[in-house]
């Protein structure tokens, strides 16, 4: 049907002319009628020999499709991994684990950008993306969300500053030097703001940041020390900057997200499975 002749039937499938010529005889003589007729050394499909084949190539294609699903699989698993994280968390933490996931999966794509925990709970239950890693749990009664380490923050000085001679930090050594802090719009800055209230000690800060980044950049150039994350602050390119835990813990618990109703997908299952064992 598709050479038009025994010849070139026979190259396509690499048998023999005469084994081609064996083949077509038997099956018409099984079928009870003729598939082709001869003429001149070529196949003419008869009107059956047409209507057949129309119905055998359909059959043939989507054999030919598990077939090549079924090698697809034997190759590992492929697709894309959608996700996103909080920006302190883009530094160390997740590169590492996507580094490890494509070193693993190299046939699994994946799509990652950075977001503010006020939009990551839209992400995940838009099906936007797969998961989402924040540095402070979501809440939210249509995600399930897991703690998967524990983190802190810290406090960030210049290495000539009088603050580096410490081993830790107490937020009353704080209001005797310019400090950075989040702005209290946004969480980071209210968890500060708590600490400073609970520990009795006046916030008074220089400069608001909405960015840890900008607070590292800020004492980099030597406008005060800043409480930032400690994922920012260990893992951005920092130099000259010091780093010193406080003596009232400011507890981060960064976590995973996922929606109840989303499908599950494998390749979520694999990252998670790799970014807790980095941590």
């Amino acid at each position: 049907m598709v050479t038009g002749s025994i010849n070139g039937a026979a190259k396509m499938l690499f048998v023999s002319q005469p084994a081609v010529s064996r083949i077509i005889s038997h099956t018409e003589q099984s079928l009870g009628f003729k598939l082709f007729n001869r003429t001149k050394g070529k196949l003419i499909p008869t009107f059956e020999g047409e209507a057949l084949f129309r119905e055998v190539d359909g059959l043939y294609q989507n054999a030919m499709r598990v077939n090549d699903f079924a090698t697809d699989l034997s190759r590992g698993p492929s697709g894309t991994l959608n996700l996103s994280s909080s920006p302190c968390l883009s530094y160390a933490v997740v590169p590492a684990a996507i580094a490890r996931f494509t070193e693993r999966y190299p046939r699994i794509g994946v799509n990652y950008h950075t977001a503010l925990l006020h939009t990551m709970a839209a992400e995940v239950l838009s099906n936007k993306v797969d998961l989402v890693v924040s540095v402070l749990p979501l809440e939210h009664p249509n995600l399930k969300v897991e703690s998967f380490a524990k983190g802190r923050m810290v406090c960030v000085m210049p290495d000539s500053h009088d603050l580096a001679l410490l081993d830790v930090v107490g937020l009353a050594d704080l209001g005797k030097y310019p400090l950075i802090t989040h702005h209290p719009s946004i969480q980071f800055g209210k968890m500060v703001a708590a600490a400073f209230e609970a520990a009795g000690v006046e916030l008074t800060p220089r400069i608001t940041v909405l960015q840890t980044e900008i607070a590292c950049s800020l004492v980099r150039a030597g406008t005060g020390a800043a409480i930032v994350d400690e994922y920012t602050a260990r893992g951005g390119p920092w130099s000259g900057l010091q780093i010193r835990p406080l003596v009232e813990e400011i507890p981060l618990a960064p976590s995973i997200a996922r929606s109840v109703f989303g499908r599950q997908v494998t390749h979520a299952d694999k990252f998670i499975e790799i970014l807790t064992a980095l941590l």
